[in-house]
């Protein structure tokens, strides 16, 4: 949490979420998952200006085999909408999460994850056993910053 990042703590709620996962290497095909979601979204009039977007990379990298990697691009949805089954739906839960707010490319979203670890334990949090979440709120083309979510203990 260092300079270049804006952070505060923050309890999230329980998001209920549509979403597409992709099973590979974390890199540029992520993008490409969130595109379709986007054009998912767009046609389902889904898509607004206060849309919240989350990036989920489920498995660390340093410990899952890339192959075997796990990402989700999701849409939080309001509990009364309902779908037609051509998209994956689940809860994701809420919780107490360190926010930090960073500029919305390759290169300060990486180092944001690699300062984690040091800047929890700098701080005095220790992580929970949940995964990090990137949020994005509104048009991401639009947004220069995007939000890493860290899940704290209490």
């Amino acid at each position: 949490m260092n300079d270049y990042m804006k952070w505060k703590v923050e309890t999230l709620p329980d998001y209920r979420i549509a979403y597409m996962r992709r099973i590979g290497p974390y890199g540029p095909a992520n993008t490409q998952v969130m595109e379709k979601l986007k054009k998912w979204a767009r046609e389902e009039n889904l898509l607004h200006h206060s849309t919240v977007l989350l990036a989920i990379p489920q498995d660390n990298p340093g410990i899952t085999p890339p192959e075997s990697c796990r990402f989700d691009a999701c849409i939080v949805i309001p509990p009364d909408i309902q779908l037609d089954g051509s998209i994956s739906v689940a809860e994701q839960p809420g919780g107490n999460y360190i926010i930090n707010e960073v500029n919305h490319t390759a290169e300060h979203i990486q180092q944001a994850y690699s300062e984690i670890p040091l800047s929890l334990q700098s701080n005095g949090y220790q992580m929970d056993n949940k995964p990090i979440v990137e949020r994005y709120i509104g048009d991401m083309n639009e947004n220069p910053f995007c939000e890493i979510c860290v899940p704290i203990k209490e």
